[in-house]
């Protein structure tokens, strides 16, 4: 081996000096591997090919570094591959280590899309079998660029980016690591038969612009924190069996433009930055997203005629007992006058008296 060290080192063929070869190429360790690699994408070559050019370029400045040879020196590749044998002959292993060193990174976007969609998968009651191509399988990489095979959902730039499940018989509840599909910028889960609550976690979807929950038999507060979401342009949450009062916090989203409640037990005044238009004396939302809740009260709602009726009833009934009561006092002193004029009469009074009287 160091005989032919030797003989290479001072072979004129096997290196050169000179500037101004048209193969001339600057060998650096790392950084012009990875260039090359880098720039062998950019132009359209395939990935196998950059990874043989890799280890060549590899495998170059390895024998400089055995040689003593400068890195800027050209060598020539008979050098380092004396026939095409001794480079099929590069250890297995190695290539193997570089080869997964080439390979990406798993997308931890991807990893967090399969949180979000195994664990709504498993909190959802599905008697239909609407949702039978929700596999583990799908679930590891449920996005291929703008394709899915997820019945539902939508995806942009591999991430779920949609997810809309109406009106397939679905029970359970809703996830909280819903929160984990980061991207999602609509949900539809309406006309179902979805219990629980409300997720506060749903506030980490940032993109978040749709919500539908309506249809279902959701119960508990309306989460203030869905004021966070602050893309939300519709929340609809009609015909559930929400309690509480409306967040005053929801009047905040600038950029809500459909709003509705309705068909809820909600009670409390509906919070002014939602009842109003900024400004005006329009409603910002019609009487129809509020209607429907037995305790809810303000504009744009008209004048609750249940309380009004029930104040009436509470007045008429005062006066009435007050005339009853009168009506009893006066028969009550009517009859002890009676009573009292004839106790005190004396017997034989009325003979004499009717004696007295002329007879006609």
């Amino acid at each position: 081996m160091d005989g032919e060290n030797a003989h290479s080192s001072h072979d004129p063929e096997s290196y050169s000096n000179e500037p101004d070869s048209p193969l001339s190429t600057r060998f650096e360790e790392h950084s012009i591997s990875q260039h090359t690699f880098t720039t062998s994408h950019r132009v359209g070559v395939s990935q196998s090919y950059s990874q043989r050019h890799f280890i060549k370029h590899s495998l170059v400045f390895s024998k400089k570094k055995q040689l003593g040879i400068s890195s800027n020196t050209y060598l020539r590749p008979s050098i380092v591959f004396k026939s095409r044998s001794r480079f099929m002959a590069f250890p297995p292993a190695a290539l193997v280590a570089l080869h997964l060193l080439l390979l990406p990174a798993p997308s931890f976007s991807e990893a967090e899309d399969e949180a979000c969609l195994s664990n709504l998968h498993r909190s959802l009651e599905d008697p239909t079998n609407s949702l039978r191509n929700w596999t583990s399988s799908t679930f590891a990489s449920p996005c291929n660029g703008l394709t899915t095979f997820l019945h539902g959902a939508t995806c942009n730039n591999g991430r779920v980016y949609k997810l809309s499940l109406p009106n397939l018989s679905l029970a359970g509840s809703i996830s909280p690591f819903i929160s984990n599909c980061t991207n999602l910028q609509s949900l539809d889960l309406s006309s179902n038969s979805l219990t629980g609550p409300i997720p506060p976690e749903l506030s980490l979807l940032l993109n978040l612009a749709v919500l539908n929950l309506s249809s279902n038999l959701l119960s508990g507060f309306i989460p203030p924190q869905l004021a966070l979401c602050a893309y939300l342009n519709v929340i609809d949450l009609h015909s559930n069996l929400l309690t509480g009062p409306i967040p005053e916090q929801l009047g905040g989203l600038v950029r809500l433009s459909s709003f509705d409640v309705s068909n809820n037990r909600l009670q409390g005044l509906i919070p002014l930055l939602l009842s109003n238009r900024s400004g005006t004396a329009l409603p910002r939302f019609n009487a129809s997203s509020f209607t429907g809740n037995r305790g809810l009260y303000g504009f744009p709602l008209p004048p609750l005629k249940g309380r009004g009726l029930s104040v009436l009833a509470i007045v008429g009934i005062g006066l009435g007992s007050g005339l009853l009561s009168l009506v009893l006092s006066f028969t009550a002193v009517c009859i002890w006058l009676r009573v009292t004029e004839r106790e005190g009469m004396m017997p034989g009074e009325e003979g004499k008296i009717s004696h007295l009287m002329p007879d006609y």
